[in-house]
């Protein structure tokens, strides 16, 4: 492995299709960290996702996993991916022992030990179908695969959506035990913003195919804020200093991308810490501008 800052770089990144646009996506992944992917759905998110794994491919732009070319050299990345889905991936009619059995023959790093650490830690049994296991079971079970084969880098797709709480905490702090090693690095999709508050060092945004914020989380939370405003103080706000304004009965909640410029020209307002889920929101009505 080559000493890659970045454990992906996207660069250009364009797949068309009827009524969508993946539109010049870029950003990175900087390796040792784990990475929000955050959108609505049918933003792009698992576009993305698939053609960094090479099932679909890109009308335009390279990708780069570990340093190295993800078509040109695919065997080689992927052997350090571990993917996990929204759904399983696996026969129903399966049990743990198979996937260990078919694992162990797919995969040249694939550690049986690891393995069953994982089930025991799950609590998930040896021999019963998977077709008979809950939703939650089935992603434990994925991960506990995904994290048995020596893998650098976790890619997953909504992998939290559906689980309850209590599950959706225990996977988180298997991801940051995954993370004490620095070589390491996580990339995961979520609408379930609230998980990545928790556990990413930074985020990407996108809405529409198009990218709209990538950076540190903490930056991006430090440097946007609600401002809360009367009308006749929003009216005097400049359309071009806001993302976009939730406008109520009493006034308006403002949006802004650099608190610190709107707090010295504004300097009458308050600013309120935000969250991803606000500032997604406040996103995705920006080309309304101001909506209720």
């Amino acid at each position: 492995m080559n000493g890659c800052e970045n454990a992906i770089e996207i660069k250009g990144l364009t797949k068309r299709y009827d009524g969508f646009t993946l539109d010049k996506l870029s950003f990175n992944v900087p390796k040792g960290s784990i990475m929000g992917f955050i959108g609505q759905n049918g933003a792009g998110k698992s576009t993305t996702i698939n053609t960094i794994l090479n099932i679909v491919k890109p009308d335009e732009g390279e990708i780069k996993v570990m340093g190295l070319d993800h078509i040109k050299d695919e065997q080689e990345v992927k052997r350090n991916i571990a993917a996990v889905f929204d759904e399983l991936p696996f026969n129903e009619q399966l049990n743990a022992n198979d996937i260990d059995f078919i694992f162990a023959d797919l995969f040249e790093k694939w550690d049986s030990k690891t393995f069953f650490g994982y089930l025991e830690r799950f609590a998930l049994p040896r021999k019963k179908k998977f077709g008979q296991f809950s939703k939650g079971m089935k992603m434990k079970l994925q991960i506990a695969s995904a994290l048995s084969h020596g893998a650098k880098l976790l890619i997953m797709d909504e992998a939290t959506t559906g689980l309850d709480p209590v599950v959706r905490s225990e996977i988180l702090d298997i991801f940051l035990e995954y993370l004490q090693d620095e070589n390491n690095s996580i990339l995961m999709s979520s609408h379930i913003t609230s998980d990545l508050e928790k556990i990413a060092d930074s985020v990407t945004f996108i809405d529409k195919g198009r990218l709209l914020l990538t950076g540190y989380k903490d930056d991006i939370l430090d440097s946007h804020a609600v401002l809360k405003c009367t009308k006749s103080d929003f009216a005097e706000i400049e359309k071009s200093d806001f993302v976009s304004a939730r406008l109520t009965d009493f006034g308006a909640e403002v949006m802004v991308a650099d608190k610190a410029l709107a707090l010295r020209k504004y300097s009458g307002l308050t600013a309120d810490k935000t969250t991803l889920e606000e500032i997604m929101l406040f996103y995705v009505n920006r080309d309304k501008k101001e909506w209720r």
